[in-house]
């Protein structure tokens, strides 16, 4: 996985007044969970929108007041009407502790479906899988080449090297459906 480093500096006092101010001044309260215990701690807004205005999935080695930790993002809160970051949470992580992540999906290969006429449509853009930061892939690949009209990929069938799929088994992943022009054509090719 790609790693991004980042900022932060600890957050003395914790609260709304103080949230507001962090933020007024151009700093976003974050909080850093899952390790010995929770660190409260705020980091540059501009230095942030580059770990998150972007479908690369980073580990952020986070810099707190000196103090090295490993990363990811688990949750970004927005605000309703201007989406300005509000608040972040960070799940700290360890080489030899496996934890859940959302990959993105990279598809690959044309499907013969597509070749017939039909049309791909993705219905799930990143999967959750558990497994080791030493394991995990950038993007998760799935071959489409032998994926027929009518037919779709379900995450029973999926399977990655040293990962857990986090999803339900029967979740679709995509589908090659029929569009109205293959269909007439195969209704044409009948009736010759």
């Amino acid at each position: 996985m790609q790693s991004i480093e980042l900022q932060g500096q600890l957050r003395t006092a914790i609260g709304k007044s103080e949230s507001k101010l962090n933020r007024v001044s151009g700093s976003i309260p974050c909080v850093l969970y899952g390790g010995k215990e929770n660190i409260h701690f705020t980091v540059d807004e501009i230095a942030f929108s580059k770990v998150y205005i972007t479908p690369i999935v980073y580990v952020v080695n986070l810099s707190i007041d000196g103090k090295s930790y490993k990363a990811i993002i688990k949750n970004i809160q927005f605000h309703p009407v201007t989406d300005k970051v509000l608040h972040v949470d960070f799940y700290e992580i360890l080489d030899n502790k496996p934890f859940s992540i959302k990959l993105p999906v990279n598809i690959v290969g044309v499907s013969e479906g597509v070749k017939q006429g039909g049309k791909l449509q993705v219905k799930m853009r990143k999967i959750k899988v558990k497994g080791l930061l030493k394991d995990l892939p950038d993007v998760l690949e799935i071959d489409i080449t032998k994926l027929g009209i009518g037919q779709s990929i379900k995450m029973e069938s999926l399977q990655f090297t040293n990962l857990v799929i986090e999803e339900p088994k029967s979740a679709v992943v995509c589908s090659v459906n029929l569009t109205r022009s293959a269909a007439r054509a195969m209704q044409q090719d009948g009736k010759k």
